[in-house]
């Protein structure tokens, strides 16, 4: 028969039995080629670079990314599941560079490229294995025999392929201009990869004095780079905006904004001196050509060698009055808006930092980095009479996001794909995409479209796809979009084997078909980015070979990430997508919140709050967790991960599922029960087994609907719901059934309910917890037909049967569960057990229910009578009192009257006028009318002395709480049931064994043995009740106040 069932609660080992079975018996390949003809629903696995461990924020996305496919599996859908790997790029660059002690370009150059490649290809497998196993345990599925691999020449191929289309389209450039640069790591990043790398910094900025040529004055200018300050070339003014010029209390005169004079100098006042006086008004515009004596001499020189005018003020709309004052300091090597207005007003091009972020020779500061250089650069003004204030300013700062080197914002020669050309088609695809939340869609992401700016796509570094653009002395340009094309333009035999990296390729030069001379492959690299982003069609070698297969499954139907991917893979697929197909890659995409500790508190080692994930894996099992993410937040949201809300929701749905499947084989095993020798028929039920199904199929619609939708938690939550029901309301209730001898109908019906409801909440949660449902299933079904699927994740996912769903009964049983639970809470504010009876209670309920669910209520609550009324109001009185925080301003010296009147009042009737009117109104002496609403006053319930109420909404329970003598004793009665069922479990005796029940040293304790002796025998299943001696276990109680030494013994 069925294998018997522990009731621990440590999965760990079982699962790795399961995941054994599934390895063995290739489970996963199974439910692929079951699926082959079914309709396509693709899934993209955004790769992970293996040269990295996996942390507990990838727990969360490998389950989310598991459950959906699964689910569209048993669906009957072919979902492929390509694994990949992200293989290029700085990541893995630096952590060469860290294991061979290399520091930068030079030592990498100096160490030679072709063995640094070679540790780069090593280095990017050295977690491989980790992962794969981190993936096997946390139930993740997907084809890792056969991954995609970016740094494979067929994905380098496809790639170029699509390079080539960008250029054909003209939307690939080389230009000159300012961007992010790391100098630690000697290239640009895009906008994408600065996005990543903020961080909340203190720093010193300058407000300094530019002396005005031909005037005492000083035109007042602020930066938040002081280190720029030796490449000034001019100053800035907002044309729209009012300046003036002042004469300072510090004895400057100077020009500045007149909207921030207060902030910048009226700190210099004091009560006898104002802190400065206007003495002329100007517009913006007024100020234009003004010259200042150069800040530094070396950009005076360079000024003169580009025969450019220099040093004075220039005007552009994008200064603004928000903080500094008015006026900006131009540096066009070093920003956009500079460089902007260095275009319009032709100034000269200096740039005095080198391309590792030192400051170069021609100035005071050479040799320091950038941001070392501040301190002296303010030293050097200060110690000139240049600098006003250095304040201190907090602000968002971008780092690289792989080397955390401050970045510099820096002039220099790259190429870019022209993103802003295809803004509104971006706009338009991403409308199209189903953002789960539809905010990020909408908000985040959309504000990133709607700021496009041109993708910075080349890398000047090693190993990475090499950016195919070949170049000719003589200007012409030309992209390579294939081998074939590399061996035609080439003639080279080389160029249809050799490896299409850094420094093989660049071996390969072509003729050019301008001049005839021979082309160069320029030196850069592109964005790993795109490597990431082009995975939907260059996995398939796309379109050199399985066209077929690509347009198949493109776009995808379903990806996942974590927010941060908003500026990363979210945005490359799309950018990629558009640029080459003009349609969005993705149809719908849940974006995780990241994962934190208890604490809401990021991650870290350095905190050392972070989680290990094998670690949490081997505590509490890959279930657990996984149903911990489902359940506890909507997935997009920030998510706490702690190991006793990981144990809490183990154990009320996987401990309350695993408890009724122990229930269910426990006595199956006893009556032999093989489930496919009965059918379910559905006439000859009771209303309880119809309930159960009616809930099951109920359940079932909402799972296949929520999943089909990506509700996730709405799915974990039907789960949880109906597991609980089908536990604490149905087993609880037909336990009696499983007890009865022999194997009537009724009996059968209880078996084949129950035995119907495990098989399929574990078909209906094998996506969401496939290891204890796979359990469930082989124990449950394969065990006992060997025709069944060889697993649950073979198997169809559960149709609902609309002809048992009875919303009916649910709302009826839904109406006595409120009953219930109110019933109890009225028992416990009396301080009456369960066990003790009552004779009678009460029920104001939107329906009067039929007997059989009175019974139940009766049997639940343990009261001889239930009675339905509309009148409960007589079982509760109410004391009214003034709220003092609205009737004291409202009536003030009334107060104490109103007071009065509060306390005299028949509680009932004013309660019965507040529900009528809104409102209770008094009468007052000199006829002044006080009208107090429910905001106005404070209401306490006073019960009656022999009854209880509790109330929820439209249901009332009032309990009579007035014991009779008979009602006490047989509380005893029950009392004493539970404590020798209590005995028998401690004394570990089986289900079925027969017993003697023993009790001595208390003589009504004895007096109630022996006059409930049968009811009692036929309950514990005793042979005997013997009384003044003990055998056996023995235990001493307490109940209800009365001490008896009690003991059981097995017959």
């Amino acid at each position: 028969m069925y294998k018997k069932v522990s009731t621990d609660l440590n999965f760990v080992e079982r699962e790795k039995d399961v995941e054994k079975f599934w390895k063995e018996n290739h489970i996963f390949e199974k439910s692929m080629e079951n699926r082959k003809e079914g309709p396509t629903y693709t899934f993209y696995d955004g790769p992970p670079t293996a040269n990295g461990k996996p942390h507990i924020g990838h727990v969360l996305t490998r389950v989310i990314k598991d459950m959906i496919p699964r689910y569209h599996t048993m669906k009957g859908e072919m979902v492929p599941r390509k694994a990949g790997w992200d293989t290029h790029g700085l990541p893995v660059e630096l952590e060469v560079e860290k294991m061979l002690g290399l520091d930068g370009k030079e030592q990498i150059e100096e160490y030679g490229l072709v063995p640094f490649i070679n540790k780069c290809k090593e280095s990017v497998w050295k977690y491989k294995g980790m992962w794969e196993d981190f993936s096997g345990t946390v139930g993740f599925w997907a084809d890792m025999d056969n991954p995609y691999v970016t740094y494979h020449d067929d994905y380098i191929e496809s790639e170029w392929w699509a390079l080539k289309e960008i250029w054909n389209k003209k939307l690939l450039y080389k230009g000159f201009k300012i961007v992010p640069y790391c100098p630690r790591c000697g290239t640009p990043l895009s906008a994408q990869e600065v996005a990543q790398g903020y961080k909340t910094v203190k720093e010193r900025s300058a407000v300094v004095r530019f002396k005005v040529k031909g005037e005492d004055a000083y035109i007042l200018a602020w930066t938040t780079t002081p280190w720029t300050l030796p490449s000034n070339v001019a100053l800035c003014v907002n044309p729209d905006e009012t300046y003036v010029k002042v004469k300072a209390a510090d004895g400057y005169t100077y020009y500045m904004a007149e909207a921030l004079l207060d902030t910048i100098l009226g700190k210099l006042g004091t009560e006898e001196t104002p802190a400065y006086e206007v003495l002329e008004t100007y517009k913006g515009t007024d100020l234009e050509y003004k010259e200042y004596e150069p800040l530094y001499q070396c950009a005076a020189d360079v000024a003169e060698k580009q025969h450019k005018k220099a040093h004075f003020v220039t005007c552009d709309t994008y200064v603004t009055l928000t903080d500094g004052t008015g006026v900006v300091h131009i540096a066009p090597a070093f920003g956009e808006d500079d460089s902007k207005v260095g275009r319009k007003y032709d100034l000269p091009f200096v740039q005095f930092v080198n391309g590792k972020g030192e400051m170069t020779e021609e100035t005071p500061f050479a040799g320091l980095f950038v941001k070392k250089a501040d301190p002296e650069v303010l030293k050097d003004l200060d110690d000139r009479g240049l600098l006003f204030d250095a304040p201190k300013f907090e602000h968002e700062y971008p780092h690289c996001w792989r080397c955390d080197t401050p970045l510099i914002y820096y002039a220099r020669e790259s190429w870019f794909i022209k993103m802003t050309a295809v803004k509104d088609d971006l706009i338009r695809n991403n409308n199209t995409i189903n953002w789960i939340p539809e905010s990020i869609g909408k908000g985040r992401f959309g504000d990133w479209l709607e700021n496009v700016q041109d993708w910075g796509i080349s890398r000047n570094r090693y190993w990475g796809t090499p950016l195919n653009i070949w170049e000719c002395e003589c200007g012409h340009m030309h992209s390579i979009g294939s081998r074939q094309e590399l061996f035609e333009m080439s003639g080279n035999e080389a160029a249809r084997t050799v490896e299409l990296h850094r420094p093989y390729i660049d071996e390969i030069t072509i003729k050019c078909p301008k001049c005839g001379k021979q082309m160069h492959r320029v030196p850069e690299v592109i964005d790993c980015w795109f490597d990431s982003g082009a995975m939907p069609f260059a996995q398939h070698h796309y379109p050199f070979e399985n066209k077929d297969v690509f347009e198949k499954q493109f776009p995808a139907k379903f990806i996942s990430e974590a927010v941060d991917q908003t500026r990363g893979w979210f945005y490359s697929l799309l950018a990629e997508s558009t640029l080459l197909f003009n349609k969005a890659p993705y149809e719908n995409v849940i974006v995780l919140g990241h994962v934190q500790d208890e604490n809401g508190q990021k991650m870290s080692k350095s905190k050392g709050n972070a989680v290990d994930p094998f670690d949490a894996l081997e505590k509490y099992g890959a279930d657990a967790i996984r149903w911990y993410f489902y359940i506890n937040s909507a997935p997009w949201l920030p998510n706490r991960f702690h190991g006793k809300a990981v144990q809490e929701g183990q154990r009320k749905f996987m401990g309350t599922l695993w408890n009724t499947y122990a229930f269910f084989v426990l006595y199956a095993n006893i009556d032999e029960f093989d489930a496919t020798k009965y059918t379910l028929d559905y006439d000859k039920l009771s209303v309880m087994d119809k309930w159960l199904l009616s809930k099951m199929n109920t359940m079932i619609k909402t799972v296949d609907a929520d999943l089909a939708a990506y509700k996730i938690p709405e799915t974990a939550r039907a789960l949880q719901e109906f597991v609980d029901d089908c536990s604490n309301w149905y087993v609880r209730r037909s336990r009696e059934r499983f007890w009865a001898k022999g194997m009537e109908q009724d009996k059968i019906n209880a078996y084949m309910t129950l035995y119907t409801a495990l098989v399929n909440v574990a078909k209906a949660a094998a996506p969401m917890i496939p290891f204890m449902t796979e359990q469930i299933y082989q124990n449950l079904v394969c065990s006992i037909d060997k025709t069944a699927p060889e697993s649950v994740h073979l198997c169809d996912f559960p149709v609902a049967d609309e002809a048992h769903i009875d919303p009916e009964l649910e709302a009826d049983m839904d109406e006595v569960l409120k009953v219930v639970v109110l019933g109890r809470a009225a028992r416990n504010a009396a301080n009456v057990k369960n066990r003790q009876p009552i004779a009678n209670m009460y029920v104001k309920a939107p329906k009067a229910l039929s007997e059989y669910f009175t019974d139940i209520i009766r049997d639940e609550l343990n009261s001889k009578q239930v009675t339905f009324t509309d009148e409960v109001d007589g079982f509760v009185s109410y004391i009214f009192k003034p709220q003092l925080k609205t009737v004291g301003p409202k009536y003030g010296k009334l107060l104490g009257a109103i007071r009065q009147q509060l306390s005299a009042l028949d509680g009932q009737a004013a309660m019965k006028e507040l529900k009528e009117t809104g409102a209770l109104h008094l009468d007052m002496e000199g006829d002044t009318d006080v009208v107090l609403t429910s905001d106005d006053l404070l209401i306490e319930t006073a019960q009656s002395e022999d009854y209880v109420t509790e109330q929820d909404n439209e249901v009332t329970v009032v309990l009579e709480i007035k014991l009779t003598p008979e009602l006490i004793e047989e509380g005893f009665v029950n009392e004493l049931i539970s404590k020798v069922q209590t005995m028998r479990k401690e004394a570990d005796f089986q289900v079925m064994d027969r017993i003697v029940v023993y009790a001595k040293g208390n003589e009504k304790i004895e007096q109630i043995l022996s006059a409930h002796r049968e009811e009692i025998e036929s309950a514990v299943l005793a042979n005997d009740i013997v009384l003044g001696s003990t055998s056996g276990y023995e235990k001493d109680w307490n109940i209800n106040g009365e001490k008896v030494t009690m003991a059981v013994e097995k017959q």
